[in-house]
């Protein structure tokens, strides 16, 4: 059994892989914001722990992951005002990176967004731009970490069910519809798949298992 940390607990991607990850018989910490939250996730199999990542320090954070195998960051300021999503985003990132590697908890999974990066092509008058920003410098961070780190980039988020069937490093020109459920199957076969550290993996909906689609070569 491992034991695996997933910070953004609330968010409709960490309930999937909550349930997910349960279901296969780890031990899930879900880190939640907002105690009335407690419920939905207790509802998953996981246990619910209220930690403001946004307002914690590094030592703090440092201290809750301490004795798990693994953390997920799944979290998020959800957009809006800038100045919160450079704090979440960004910077509590990043905490919980250098958290992560305080406590000795050296695999991170990021879920990240397909196109993130330096050159994420959004204009700065947009509204999306405060967290293109913010995910780009994360995700850079992560990068020069000593973790063994994974980073997501699924595509455009939808409700449809789960189909286990993805496209990896698809056309930026194509569909980019990519289901929460299927988004929570990726992150948690790659917490299986030790050979998926140090890359950072697009994908949308498509057409192949993810275990082929993550590993062609195994």
């Amino acid at each position: 059994m491992t034991r695996i940390a997933i910070i953004g607990g609330h968010g409709k991607v960490a309930l999937l892989l909550s349930a997910l990850l349960t279901g296969e018989g780890h031990s899930v910490t879900s880190f939640i914001r907002n105690p009335d939250h407690g419920g939905d996730v207790a509802a998953t199999g996981a246990t619910p722990a209220v930690l403001d990542v946004e307002n914690s320090t590094t030592a703090a954070i440092a201290e809750a992951l301490a004795g798990h195998d693994a953390v997920v960051w799944s979290a998020g300021a959800g957009g809006g005002n800038p100045e919160r999503t450079y704090a979440v985003d960004r910077d509590a990132a990043i905490r919980s990176m250098d958290a992560a590697a305080q406590a000795g908890v050296d695999r991170y999974v990021m879920v990240s967004y397909f196109g993130a990066g330096k050159d994420h092509g959004v204009p700065e008058g947009n509204s999306f731009f405060a967290y293109a920003e913010a995910k780009a410098a994360a995700d850079e961070y992560l990068r020069g970490t000593g973790l063994a780190w994974t980073i997501l980039g699924p595509g455009a988020l939808t409700d449809k069910p789960g189909t286990g069937l993805i496209d990896v490093d698809p056309s930026p020109e194509g569909d980019r519809d990519t289901s929460r459920a299927n988004t929570a199957i990726v992150a948690a076969a790659v917490l299986d798949l030790p050979r998926t550290a140090g890359r950072t993996i697009e994908f949308r909906d498509g057409t192949l298992p993810v275990a082929a689609a993550l590993e062609p070569d195994a």
